[in-house]
């Protein structure tokens, strides 16, 4: 029998909604599983996920989807990706030959996110936060590996500059992106974002054990949240 128009109006909202984000979820997940099975490239699989499923937060912002998909979403993706670093069930995401837990502390800052800014009705600060740790933190380390010849070493972390001035140009573009689309065109918006694609560097460049995926977001969205309620107040 043929599906009409009607049969997917007969669905609840809420549930075109979390399809919409699953199905998002899962082609990243396909594409990375692809590089993965036919290239020996697993610092390239590890960012595909990275910045790809970190989008689908412009999907929950854009569909409204309630904070409570996105909190049990996170919670189920913490759970399964502390077992992965036991059992191969993400094979090609953890394995890149150093210790960290950032694909952990990945799914903790979404949930928290979410949580904190959906509450406040203010989801465009989680995408903020979330977009500057997916494209910034991503294309740094990306752009760092294979640009990065000036290097220097954090707490006995090497970083490259090449990489560092990557993050804080897209942290600026995010933040700006985000900030005057939801605030409008003024100098203050311009200078928040600055700020806070220069604290989103400082804050990846003293990282260690994969802390910046937590420290990153979490710390972008507080600062622009906070520094835009200062300026709106006034």
């Amino acid at each position: 029998m043929l599906t009409t128009f009607s049969d997917f109006t007969s669905i609840p909202v809420l549930w075109l909604q979390i399809a919409l984000a699953a199905i998002w979820v899962l082609l990243i997940l396909l594409i990375a599983w692809v590089v993965n099975r036919f290239a020996d490239k697993p610092e390239i699989v590890r960012k595909i996920v990275h910045i790809g499923t970190g989008n689908v937060i412009l999907i929950a912002w854009w569909l409204d989807i309630p904070a409570s998909v996105g909190i049990t979403a996170s919670i189920l993706a913490s759970a399964i990706t502390l077992l992965s670093y036991r059992l191969p069930i993400l094979p090609g995401i953890n394995s890149v030959g150093r210790q960290s837990l950032g694909t952990f502390f990945y799914s903790v800052s979404f949930g928290i996110l979410v949580a904190w800014f959906w509450y406040l009705q203010q989801p465009q600060y989680a995408a903020l936060g979330i977009l500057i740790m997916t494209w910034g933190d991503g294309l740094a380390a990306l752009i760092g590996q294979r640009f990065g010849t000036h290097k220097y070493k954090v707490f006995g972390t090497q970083k490259s500059w090449e990489g560092s001035l990557t993050m804080m140009l897209v942290s600026y573009l995010v933040s700006s992106l985000i900030l005057v689309g939801t605030q409008g065109n003024s100098w203050q918006t311009w200078a928040i974002s600055l700020i806070v694609a220069f604290i989103a560097t400082a804050l990846e460049a003293v990282s260690f054990l994969g802390i910046d995926n937590l420290t990153v977001p979490l710390g972008s969205a507080a600062l622009a949240f906070f520094l835009s309620q200062l300026v709106l107040s006034y």
